[in-house]
């Protein structure tokens, strides 16, 4: 198919569509100009710039009746018969001088360390994290007598740019400095394939943006994190 043009003036400006439109082509889902991740793998999509009727139309024809969607960096609301379930105030930071460093504690995750990945993101709640997840990129953890107690990785991939998410840390081993050093060797791997590292979090998450902004990290905009429900009317056979 052909890749409708992306009318950004940034790539990290529509970051998703970046992605799927670049480096995460390969799982691109399409309908229209409304393009997705197997939802196995995140629940991030990604709508053009200026979504028209017919964009809305085909994300409920993707999505479903009643489902509910999230929508990253979106400058307006959803169209009338949309329920906005969650609006939230998000930072962008970018890589600003990150002093990044290989670690020699953490270990690369994968396939088989899926289970411990989400029972640790299920206690402590860094954003999605799905069975498939761990494909989108370099995963790290640190564990603690044979326990993953730490994680970082790899989510977003627009061209040139790679986003460090999932960081997260057991409450019990919290104080230590592990998502630092994470964060810190996922971006070293980052920064040696020529590309740079960004994050995404909440505004109102105060001491993950200290955190950031301490290893190096800049704001570089504010942004929407909000989720719809799809309407209970079949868009497709409005248009």
């Amino acid at each position: 198919m052909s890749v409708p043009a992306a009318a950004t003036a940034h790539p990290l400006d529509n970051p998703a569509y970046a992605s799927l439109t670049g480096p995460h082509a390969h799982f691109a889902e399409w309908r229209g100009r409304i393009v997705r991740y197997p939802l196995d793998v995140t629940p991030w999509l990604a709508l053009p710039d200026e979504p028209g009727p017919g964009d809305w139309a085909d994300l409920a024809a993707l999505a479903g009746p009643g489902e509910t969607v999230p929508l990253l960096g979106m400058r307006t609301a959803p169209p009338e018969g949309w329920e906005l379930t969650m609006s939230m105030d998000g930072v962008q930071l970018v890589d600003d001088g990150v002093a990044v460093a290989p670690d020699a504690e953490a270990v690369l995750l994968g396939a088989a360390d899926v289970p411990e990945m989400l029972d640790l993101v299920a206690r402590t709640r860094p954003g999605p994290f799905l069975p498939r997840t761990v494909e989108l990129g370099t995963y790290l953890g640190i564990r603690r007598q044979g326990a993953l107690v730490a994680m970082a990785g790899e989510r977003l991939h627009p061209p040139g740019w790679t986003e460090i998410s999932a960081v997260c840390t057991d409450p019990d081993h919290r104080g230590q400095g592990l998502a630092a050093r994470l964060v810190l060797a996922v971006a070293a791997g980052i920064k040696d394939r020529g590309e740079t590292p960004f994050l995404h979090t909440s505004a109102g998450n105060t001491n993950a943006i200290r955190l950031y902004e301490s290893l190096g990290f800049r704001l570089r905009r504010t942004t929407k994190f909000m989720t719809a429900r799809v309407p209970e009317f079949d868009h497709a056979a409005a248009r």
